[in-house]
Formats: C-alpha cells, sequence, structure tokens
C-alpha cells in the first residue's frame, strides 16, 4: 500500500491545551505521526512518496476563501500584533455565540473567535505549513487513488475531520478527508463515500457536505451527549435540502468494545453499499483503543486487522485518511493493523 507523507507536519508543535479547564500537556504532537510512519516503514507496508504541491483551489473549494488566508496569515498578524514572538501555544477567548454577529473583526483576537469554535486548539508558528502540508498529503492521496485504484494511505497531521468550512478546533484546522472527496469529485467520480471511524464525531466533515448528495458522510463515534464535539452527531441528524438522506450517524455508549462495535461498523458498511460509491474515503481515527487518554471505548490491539479486513468487504477503492489517536506507544502497531488487516482481508 502505497503511503504519502510530509515531515512538515512536525512544524506545529504544541506544547499545551485547554482540557478539563487547565492547561494541559498536548496530546497532539508530532510523535504520533513519527510513530505511525516507523511501523510503516519497518513492516515495509509498500513505498512512501512526498505530497505534490498543495492546489490551494480545491481548498477553497471546501473551506471559505477568508478562513483559509486568516490561516495563513494568522502567525505574521500574531507577530504585528506585537505578541510574544516565542509563543508555540495561542488560544481564543472570545466567540460570536447565541445571536451575536459573525463578523470578521480587525482584532487579532477577534478574528481568533470568529474562526474557531474551542479553545482547546493551540496554534502556532508553524501551524500553517503543518495543516497546509497535512492538506497536500490527502489531496495527493486522492490523485494516486485516481490514477490507479489501489488504497493509498495518507499519513496526515495535523487532523482535519473537526475542520469546518470557516472554523478550525478539536486539533483541526483544514479538512483533509473533505479536501480528499472533492479531489475525487473534481477528478471525474460521481459518487464519494466518507465513513469516519474516529472516536470522536467529524462534525466538520459532516457540516461540510450535509446539504449535497453526492457525497455521502457515515460516522461512528461516542455519543454526543456525553462526548466532544456535543453539537453535532446525533442520529437524528440526516443531512439538509439535496442532502437529506445522506448523512448517517451511528453514536455509540462509553465502553463499547468490539462486538457492540463490529456489528456498527456492519451497518455504516451497508449504508455505503446501498449508496454504491465510486470510492472511499475512510477517516481513519486511532483513538477507538481502550487505552487512548482522552477516549472512552474498549478496542483491543487484536481488533484493528479485524476492522481493516471488515473495511475491505465492500472492495470500495479506499483512501486511507490518518485522523486522531493519542496512545503514542500503540499508535504506530495498531494504525498499521488496520492497513494490513485491510491489505488481507481484500
Amino acid at each position: 500500500m502505497l503511503t504519502i507523507y510530509s515531515a512538515e507536519h512536525a512544524r506545529h508543535d504544541p506544547k499545551v491545551e485547554m482540557a478539563d479547564g487547565a492547561l494541559v500537556p498536548a496530546v497532539e504532537i508530532p510523535a504520533r505521526a513519527e510513530m505511525v510512519l516507523r511501523f510503516v516503514r519497518d513492516a515495509d507496508l509498500g513505498p512512501i512518496e512526498a505530497p505534490d504541491p498543495l492546489d490551494r483551489a480545491l481548498v477553497e473549494a471546501v473551506h471559505t476563501p477568508d478562513y483559509v488566508a486568516f490561516l495563513e496569515g494568522f502567525w505574521q498578524r500574531w507577530l504585528d500584533a506585537g505578541r510574544d514572538p516565542h509563543a508555540h501555544d495561542t488560544f481564543p477567548f472570545v466567540w460570536p455565540t447565541r445571536g451575536l454577529r459573525r463578523i470578521a473583526p480587525r482584532h487579532l483576537d477577534g478574528l481568533m473567535g470568529r474562526y474557531s469554535f474551542d479553545a482547546g486548539t493551540p496554534m502556532g508558528p508553524g501551524t500553517w505549513a503543518a495543516a497546509a502540508s497535512s492538506a497536500a498529503v490527502a489531496q495527493t492521496g486522492a490523485r494516486r487513488l485516481l490514477a490507479h485504484g489501489d488504497p493509498v494511505f495518507a499519513l496526515c497531521r495535523p487532523p482535519g475531520h473537526h475542520a469546518m468550512a470557516d472554523a478550525y478546533g478539536g486539533y483541526c484546522f483544514l479538512n483533509n478527508a473533505a479536501i480528499a472527496a472533492e479531489t475525487l469529485r473534481q477528478g471525474g467520480l460521481e459518487r464519494v463515500a466518507i465513513l469516519d471511524v474516529d472516536y470522536h464525531h467529524g462534525n466538520g466533515t459532516q457540516a461540510i457536505f450535509e446539504a449535497r448528495s453526492d457525497v455521502l458522510f457515515v460516522s461512528i463515534h461516542a455519543d454526543p451527549m456525553d462526548e466532544y464535539p456535543y453539537f453535532l452527531g446525533h442520529a437524528d441528524e440526516t443531512g439538509s435540502g439535496p442532502g437529506a438522506g445522506y448523512t448517517r450517524n451511528l453514536p455509540l455508549a462509553f465502553g463499547t468494545a468490539w462486538p457492540a462495535y463490529s456489528r456498527a461498523l456492519d451497518d455504516a458498511l451497508g449504508t455505503v453499499a446501498d449508496f454504491a460509491p465510486d470510492a472511499l474515503v475512510l477517516s481513519l481515527g486511532m483513538d477507538t483503543f481502550h487505552a487512548d487518554p482522552i477516549s472512552k471505548f474498549a478496542l483491543e490491539e487484536a481488533d484493528f486487522p479485524r476492522l481493516g479486513a471488515q473495511l475491505a468487504a465492500g472492495k470500495w477503492p479506499t483512501l486511507f485518511v490518518f485522523e486522531g489517536g493519542y496512545a503514542v506507544d500503540a499508535l504506530g502497531r495498531n494504525t498499521l493493523g488496520v492497513l494490513q488487516g485491510f491489505e488481507g482481508g481484500g
């Protein structure tokens, strides 16, 4: 299996994040991707390629141009405002909620609130470079899939599935899975399915495609009544307008282990099969692992090859887009388990 990877991800290197009302050590760190890359390389999974240059037009087909420009220019604005040039981790503190106008103020703090939806996603001097490289990895993976049809692993970092058209959050800045799906659509495919197996709901991906019928979004995740991102991902959300019926959410309870997860996955894959996609984008979150520090599912190491084999049964051309997963010591082994299980199950 071909892997696309960029070392530029390490330029986003947060030290702390906001969680449980306090600043705590960051969990979305460069070691995540580096661990996965090590296992992919040591297992000789297949060739590893650098991404092609970022196609900004594809990014702006998913994200609003003003939001992209904010991300790109953020650090220079920070310096121009006389802020600490050595800062690693910057956070918004005010948001246009409860009916407040969603304008773009001139002041940096107002802009940070306008273009974010949580206080737990730090930005620093290398965030744009890393996010742009992550999006380029996803775009390139989609183009390789279009070219030859064989499965591709886009080793993206930072992750992307929480990023909305005009807002960052959940450690995500550009929505890699959405950009990949748009790349496949503009590359000539009529129907693309996105299946998100991250522990957390892909609220950004859902919001981007909720009114479209050419991209199906299906997600298996922790129940948002109890878990981040709380405000999307409920079972009664099925899309809107032309996209009605093209969103499906399967929220699960804390403590979900393989038997219940496997049944939900079968259900999700049935929905994908009914859609009959030309390709599948798999948002591969690995935080369903029982030892993940910020998650509450109970999958074991042996379950991840089973997950990969179950995914392979549909035989769709598949692009894996790396998302969450924060148990760094086990992350490479578990991710490799999915990819090898998929190859063996196909």
